[in-house]
């Protein structure tokens, strides 16, 4: 080793308090952590910090210390040899009091201090000669040799990957090979390297083996990086997960920090807060409203209201109106309702999307506030006061009818494009599979084909893990993770295919677990449906899907990818974003493997995948620029596809789980609103005009009376279209009724019953039976007939007509010569 982890000290970040780096509930929930699992306390002294200078370095200098390279073994042994000196000439009796009295660990680079003493006091900070720079090596000798522990923070800033791998080698080359088996899908990246540093300095600081290293040093560490780092990156709690892995840590000790370090949820005092707003009984009087409406509001409505009363409504009035401390606002309600419905992009103002919704909330706060103060007027009456946003300031016809008109032409573009992004999505998937599948049967620098593409294995740098398949294409120069475009073509496929056969939500499609695979068994038949649970989501209805063979097909893979070894769909824990609380661990069907633990895949990923599966179709618009889709579009073709072929309207509403068949309505994007309207005007006319009595409720003699009439109407020749309760007029002589409706397939029937009439008619005249031969005249007259009509249905169902090419006439009234019948 040439280069030492402590030759070029990093910048030491600056101290952020916690409380800015752990959101609400973290926070408590870390100390509360701590209080459980204390951190091992720092030791003052132990065997190595009190051994001679000579003995010392006898032992740092032999196995397990030694290098193999005689020049990186003289590095060393310089180094170390320099740093004992400059120590030996600081108080105390041992190495580690030393170093503590040096104050090293608080300077802005520890190498400057025995720098300047080597020079006898006249180094210069950019004046380092050879001697100096072997300083880092000494440094990780001493380190490594549990000579000197320093302080926790200081290590958490200064350790390496070369102190990790001197650790790996010298104090605990088991723990780490341990360490390094767990990390079975996690790449040698930046996620490992910083987990392994985390433990480097834990060990460095508290001495031992990584079986040694308790929950609580770990939460302790986890507490320092989250007060000193602003980079989430470098505030990754994934060490911890590591070590809970290799079984060191008690039972009761969190398998993860997700569920203790994330955001929870905000109680009313601290949504208003965040808004600074300095009217002291003001803002007691929104977090008492607030507080009021939170048992019938869901946490994120109760956070939108918060931000648009606490916000855009009071703080922005305190910005222009120092000092208002009253609801009563005449004279400012004009101009904060136009800087409410209006903002600044680029310079130019601009409607607000959401103008009208924060005077919807404004309103209901004031109207609120009125109706408790009959109620409990000592703590509500005082705040009464007039409503500065009238009823007719909130008319969104015009906003509705833009919005659907936008929603239906994204329908309209997306709905015919749509089995093109199937077949991309499958494709994609496929090629992928091969591709990593031919990958892994190659050697290192061995060249592959796979789906039309020529690659080669690419060949990792030695000591790498290989967890992902990395393959180098010859063409670019470009290296590719095929085991990342497998995971992202498998899934993308995967969300596609059961958002559009389902048209449920992002939400609901997140939420699906294993336990939502149910069955129902016909009691007729016996027959078995598959079906689909669907949780309660936006509007807490819970609903049933029926599983087509094709929706069946996509959650078998599904379900086909995610077992473990033992067969088991993983349960993982997931989190609610919009009520900010970790649900229950479930066998959620969209989840992977990061780390050591199982993760749910969440809505923005699910959005993601949906980007990746549009970058590899390239669907344009008709503008030519990249088509666009959102988990919700899925939804609108789903519907407009259903009611296109068939499905009525109120099936459709409970399908998707709508409270109201107008929402349903608004969803699909085929015919204008006027029709459907006049359509539904029409059935609502035709039930006013029939008595009342038909819509009752019908008896089960009734119901079998009336399917008895649809049985008795099925005669020999076809069916006989009477009404329902209607009596037969020809005394059932079929032959004669115009209601009768011959099918094709019976044609020879008839031709026989024509031929039988003929004869009885020669028969009858033969015998002189002159009135008989009068009425088989009339039938065989009415059977000629219906043979005419079943020749002419049968021919026109074999002919095609041609309907010609359109003709558009110009401006002068001539007809384009581009519109010719086609020859």
């Amino acid at each position: 080793m040439t280069t030492a982890s402590w030759l070029q000290a990093p910048a030491r970040p600056a101290t952020v308090p916690l409380g800015e780096r752990l959101l609400a509930g973290g926070q408590g929930d870390l100390a509360s952590l701590l209080d459980r699992f204390p951190p091992r306390p720092a030791e003052k002294t132990w065997a190595a910090t009190r051994q001679p200078r000579e003995q010392l370095l006898g032992r740092l200098l032999g196995p397990p210390f030694r290098m193999g390279n005689n020049q990186s073994q003289a590095n060393r042994k310089a180094g170390a040899s320099q740093l004992l000196a400059w120590l030996e000439s600081l108080p105390g009796e041992t190495w580690q009091e030393r170093w503590a009295a040096s104050g090293a660990e608080e300077a802005a680079d520890w190498r400057d201090l025995p720098a300047r003493w080597i020079k006898g006091g006249h180094q210069a900070a950019d004046d380092r000669g050879p001697e100096v720079s072997r300083l880092g090596t000494g440094m990780i000798l001493l380190v490594t040799g549990d000579v000197l522990r320093p302080g926790l923070p200081f290590l958490l800033t200064s350790t390496s990957r070369h102190l990790a791998a001197e650790m790996a080698r010298t104090r605990d080359p088991e723990g780490f090979a341990r360490l390094e088996s767990l990390c079975d899908t996690v790449p040698d990246g930046p996620v490992a390297t910083r987990a392994f540093r985390r433990i480097t300095a834990i060990m460095a600081a508290k001495g031992g083996l990584v079986a040694d290293i308790t929950a609580g040093d770990c939460l302790e560490a986890l507490h320092l990086v989250n007060s000193m780092f602003d980079r989430t990156s470098d505030r990754n709690p994934y060490f911890y997960q590591l070590m809970h892995a290799t079984g060191a840590f008690p039972a009761d000790a969190p398998a993860s920090m997700r569920t203790s370090l994330s955001p929870g949820q905000l109680t009313a005092g601290q949504m208003i807060d965040r808004y600074d707003i300095a009217c002291r009984p003001v803002r007691d009087l929104l977090v008492d409203y607030l507080r009021e409406r939170q048992p019938s509001v869901d946490y994120d409505t109760l956070r939108n209201l918060a931000q648009r009363l606490g916000s855009v409504f009071w703080r922005d009035l305190e910005l222009h109106r120092p000092g208002i401390d009253s609801l009563h606002l005449a004279p400012d309600a004009a101009e904060w309702k136009q800087r409410t419905m209006t903002t600044t992009v680029a310079g130019e103002k601009q409607r607000r999307a959401t103008g009208l919704e924060v005077l919807t909330v404004v309103r209901a706060f004031y109207l609120d506030i009125a109706e408790w103060a009959l109620e409990d007027p000592a703590r509500w009456g005082p705040w009464a006061a007039p409503c500065p946003v009238r009823g007719d300031e909130l008319s969104r016809r015009k906003e509705l009818s833009q919005r659907k008109a936008r929603m239906d032409q994204r329908t309209r573009e997306r709905l015919p494009v749509l089995p093109a992004l199937v077949a991309s999505a499958d494709a994609q998937r496929r090629a992928s599979r091969e591709c990593l599948e031919a990958a892994a049967a190659a050697e290192p620098g061995q060249a592959f084909t796979a789906g039309g593409q020529t690659l080669r294995r690419s060949v990792l740098a030695i000591g790498s893990r290989n967890v992902r398949i990395w393959a180098d294409d010859p063409g670019t120069g470009q290296r590719r993770d095929l085991t990342l475009e497998e995971h992202r073509g498998f899934w993308a496929w995967a969300v596609v295919e059961v958002l559009r056969h389902t048209g449920i939500r992002a939400e609901e499609l997140t939420e699906l677990s294993h336990h939502s695979l149910v069955q129902y068994s016909v009691p007729s038949t016996g027959e078995l449906i598959p079906l689909l649970h669907i949780a309660p989501s936006k509007t807490d209805q819970e609903r049933l899907l029926v599983v087509s063979p094709e929706l069946a097909d996509v959650l078998s893979a599904v379900i086909s990818r995610i077992r473990d070894q033992s067969g088991a769909v993983p349960l993982v824990i997931s989190f609610d974003a919009h009520e900010k609380t970790w649900n229950p661990p479930m066998p959620l069907l969209l989840q992977r493997r990061l780390g050591t633990e199982n993760r749910p895949i969440g809505t923005d990923a699910v959005r993601d995948l949906l980007n990746s599966a549009l970058a590899h179709a390239g669907l344009t618009d008709v503008s030519g620029r990249p088509l666009t889709f959102q988990p919700h579009d899925f939804r609108r073709l789903f519907i407009t596809d259903a009611v296109m072929n068939g499905m009525p309207p109120h099936i459709a509403q409970l399908v998707v789980g709508h409270r109201d068949v107008n929402t349903t309505m608004g969803y699909k994007a085929v015919y204008p609103e006027e029709v459907i309207n006049g359509h539904r005007a029409f059935f609502t006319r035709r039930r006013a005009a029939r008595p009342g009595e038909e819509y009752r409720t019908p008896s089960d003699e009734e119901w079998e009376e009336f399917l008895g009439h649809f049985e008795r109407r099925k005669v020999a020749l076809g069916e006989c279209g009477r009404a329902y309760s209607s009596p037969c007029i020809h005394e059932h002589s079929c032959i004669r009724c115009p209601l009768l409706r011959v099918e094709p397939g019976q044609r020879q029937r008839l031709a026989e019953i024509r031929d039988n009439l003929t004869a009885r008619i020669a028969e009858a005249l033969r015998e002189g039976w002159l009135g008989e031969a009068e009425g088989l005249k009339v039938s065989l007259a009415a059977a000629e007939a219906k043979l005419v009509q079943v020749d002419g249905l049968v021919a026109r169902r074999r002919e095609a007509v041609s309907l010609g090419m359109p003709a558009f006439p110009d401006i002068a009234g001539r007809t384009s010569s581009s519109a010719k019948e086609p020859e």
